[in-house]
């Protein structure tokens, strides 16, 4: 068994936390990797109301009064709470309370106060370094550091980071000032090596999105699973295409990582174009959403997806990662003479 200060201060067996995917990470997804001894986050994503009552609601019917109900939480989309944080009010009013609140993409500390009174612990996503500082005034426990590898929003293609060297910097950063504050590394992890390499380069653990998005739990439609599984790491892109043919009005400094298909090759390099007179376009996206057709529609999978290979239980992915890390720990010490 692997042991780092994420897995003793929140009561974990593996040093692992499921990313709170919108729209993808839902209540049995995250229960899964709670009873499998992960760190399990519902993804409120946007603070849709009726989409967090509904997937925290699956997760309190199966985690209630089990030992696995202490491994899990929710998380929620920063600059949409700022819009409405009605769904944030809610989750933190119920009988079975997160046990962390995870907040990313937007300032964190308007939300602190009530996070904090409710017992609750917070987790910050940053996505640059200059975001450490607010994070670390907002009160946040745990620190992720979210490389340009993940799939799905995270910094714009012109200033994303590295996890391999975000990672290690953040480390250094907390160390000099905050060193009881846990850090997690995220984007391109997908089984036990990437958990290795990120333990070795100074993380607590990892968040884990992509690779548990292609799970049995995983909300997204099986044939965009399998989409994921045949994709190698060269397949995907960042970029502002398939927000705007979603309609979803994202800050400028974030962009999407997704697998590169048919019509999100026909608009790349005009970007300005496509938010000029998006109608067609929206018209043609909708209608590939609508029929399961992944040449128009998005699969929301990071460079990750190389490492995707098959789409069992959520459970078993993340025993299998935690299990495969502490292989390359071990053989780690053979290359010491």
């Amino acid at each position: 068994m692997i042991r780092t200060r994420l897995t003793q201060r929140l009561g974990l067996d593996l040093p692992i936390m499921l990313a709170p995917m919108a729209l993808a990470g839902g209540g049995e997804l995250a229960a899964a990797c709670a009873e499998a001894g992960a760190f399990g986050l519902v993804g409120g994503g946007y603070g849709d109301l009726d989409w967090t009552r509904r997937e925290w609601g699956v997760l309190t019917r199966r985690l209630a009064n089990t030992p696995a109900a202490q491994h899990a939480g929710c998380g929620f989309i920063t600059w949409k709470l700022d819009q409405d944080a009605t769904a944030l009010d809610w989750v933190l009013d119920q009988p079975l309370l997160p046990k962390a609140v995870f907040l990313s993409f937007g300032d964190p500390r308007p939300y602190a106060a009530r996070i904090a009174r409710a017992g609750v612990r917070l987790i910050c996503q940053i996505q640059t370094l200059a975001q450490l500082p607010l994070a670390i005034e907002a009160g946040a426990e745990v620190v992720v550091v979210q490389g340009g590898e993940a799939g799905g929003h995270g910094a714009a293609v012109a200033t994303a980071r590295s996890t391999m060297v975000f990672v290690p910097e953040a480390k250094d950063w907390l160390a000099a000032n905050a060193p009881d504050v846990l850090l997690l590394g995220a984007g391109g992890i997908a089984d036990g090596r990437g958990l290795a390499a990120l333990l070795m380069l100074g993380a607590d653990g990892a968040l884990v999105g992509s690779r548990l998005w292609a799970s049995r739990e995983g909300l997204a439609a099986q044939s965009a699973k399998e989409q994921a599984v045949m994709a190698d790491g060269d397949a995907t892109a960042r970029s502002a295409i398939f927000d705007i043919l979603r309609r979803k009005d994202w800050p400028g400094e974030y962009d999407f990582r997704a697998l590169r298909n048919a019509i999100h090759r026909e608009w790349e390099g005009r970007e300005a174009e496509l938010r000029g007179d998006p109608a067609a376009a929206r018209a043609e996206f909708d209608e590939g959403a609508a029929q399961g057709d992944y040449t128009r529609a998005n699969v929301t999978v990071g460079e990750a997806t190389g490492l995707i290979r098959d789409l069992p239980g959520a459970g078993e992915i993340v025993q299998r990662m935690a299990a495969e890390a502490q292989t390359c720990l071990s053989r780690a010490s053979l290359l010491i003479t």
